[in-house]
């Protein structure tokens, strides 16, 4: 690779990445590596993500200490979720390298670009993956940086020779103040992400200070239908330079949803705009992923991209992996990864489900919930949504960044959903998850492996026994 590059920034030339492994850090470090950075990083584990940065030439070591540290290392990169007693963070303090957040390095990178970032509490990837897809399909050849990788072609991040950059802006700890975006995208607003917002106030400041720093002359696309995104249009309509597009199936929206057909795991969306009808295919089950493709939609749009050209190129969308992905089928049971771990996501891939689910098919759901500080604030929703599905069953909470709190566990949730009428059992042992959903399992049932965490190493193994 070459000492340098004039898209990569100085400081981004020879990085180390600590947690290159995670979905946002590998994301980076791939478009880094591509531009001619010489990347390394360290992840706690081997993984399929960690072979495809080699494969770029990425320098991946596996557990964190020290000594993986280069000598010429220009800067560490860190997200949110690494604690400063981490070893190579605190070896790069010692010796004075320079510490990078994750959304000053993305910045960095989008910095001479044209970027359309895309936020809210739900549907982030999905919506950053449909217009990237488009895009590329279009041949406009955008750089993208995504929560998840792409069904097709398989990753979560590319370097493209387009003017265009399309990322997902994350709100979990405010960094997607680090973007100034040309178009932002705000598909809601909810309270999540309790360890870092008290209150739907403090939400809805942050969102402000996001929307606040898009370009002068720019675009912020914006839900129509949604509670909190509609009050987040309210405080930010007099802002100088900017222009709002409002989308939703509201009869004042300016991209208006006239109709959302359900064909199996598809949809048929009608949009009015400027007047005119327009109707594409959404190759994703559900409502929530209908107004996915429009917000994309109408932020290509506001690029500059033609309105049908871009939602033809739309139709070539075929999932993120974990966003209602079709693991397989055996026994005439199909079994489907979800990654919703909020109760309004729960319930829209419910839904989703649902409506694609034959009359008689049942919904079987293995839930993991996902953090101890969102389960003991929204243990009681989550429950209720559940009560959506057939039968659950509920593991442990999957504590990701966070340490145990006591008295939250599963529990709770369990409780709740009881409470709701659902049919609802404990899963402590996760070994044996894979022989009760095939003891519940009928053909034409349908399973979702739901939650954040590793709940998704399950799918194939319940496959496997249901093949048994």
């Amino acid at each position: 690779m070459s000492q340098s590059s004039p898209s990569v920034p100085t400081a981004l030339q020879r990085p180390h990445f600590v947690g290159i492994g995670g979905a946002g850090m590998s994301g980076i470090a791939k478009i880094l590596a591509q531009r001619g950075a010489q990347v390394a990083g360290s992840d706690a584990r081997d993984s399929q993500t960690a072979q495809a940065l080699r494969a770029l030439g990425v320098t991946v070591h596996l557990g964190h200490d020290a000594s993986h540290l280069a000598p010429d290392a220009t800067a560490v990169v860190v997200s949110s979720a690494i604690r400063q007693e981490n070893p190579e963070l605190a070896a790069a303090r010692e010796r004075g390298v320079p510490v990078v957040h994750r959304s000053d390095a993305l910045a960095a990178l989008m910095e001479d670009a044209r970027p359309i970032a895309v936020a809210g509490t739900h549907g982030k990837t999905t919506t950053t993956s449909m217009l990237a897809v488009a895009l590329t399909a279009l041949g406009l050849e955008p750089s993208y940086a995504i929560g998840g990788d792409l069904d097709a072609p398989g990753s979560n991040a590319h370097h493209g020779g387009g003017e265009v950059f399309v990322a997902e802006a994350d709100e979990s700890d405010r960094s997607f103040h680090a973007y100034s975006p040309e178009v932002a995208v705000v598909l809601n607003v909810e309270l999540d992400h309790h360890a870092n917002y008290a209150s739907m106030e403090e939400i809805y400041d942050s969102f402000e200070t996001f929307v606040g720093r898009i370009r002068p002359g720019g675009t912020l696309v914006v839900s129509a239908d949604q509670a909190g995104a509609v009050e987040l249009t309210a405080r930010v309509r007099d802002l100088g330079g900017l222009r709002i597009v409002t989308v939703g199936e509201s009869e004042h929206a300016d991209v208006r949803i006239t109709r959302i057909n359900a064909r199996g795991l598809t949809s048929e969306v009608s949009v009015l705009l400027d007047g005119r009808m327009l109707t594409f295919t959404v190759s994703v089950p559900g409502r929530h992923y209908a107004h996915n493709a429009v917000a994309a939609l109408a932020a290509g749009i506001a690029a500059g991209v033609p309105a049908r050209n871009l939602a033809s190129a739309l139709a070539r969308y075929t999932g993120v992996k974990r966003r209602l992905q079709l693991k397989g089928e055996a026994a005439g049971v199909q079994v489907i990864d979800s990654y919703a771990h909020h109760p309004t996501e729960m319930a829209a891939d419910l839904e989703a489900i649902r409506g694609a689910a034959g009359a008689d098919a049942r919904v079987l759901v293995v839930f993991q919930p996902h953090l101890f500080s969102r389960t003991r604030e929204l243990a009681v929703e989550m429950g209720a949504a559940l009560a959506l599905a057939d039968a659950s069953l509920v593991l442990d909470i999957y504590p990701a960044r966070e340490d145990p709190i006591p008295g939250v566990t599963s529990a709770l949730i369990i409780d709740a959903a009881r409470a709701a009428g659902a049919d609802v059992t404990a899963g402590h042992d996760t070994d044996a998850v894979p022989e009760a959903v095939a003891g519940m399992a009928k053909p034409g049932d349908l399973v979702l492996t739901m939650g954040a965490g590793d709940v998704t190493d399950l799918g194939p193994r319940i496959l496997a026994r249901l093949a048994d």
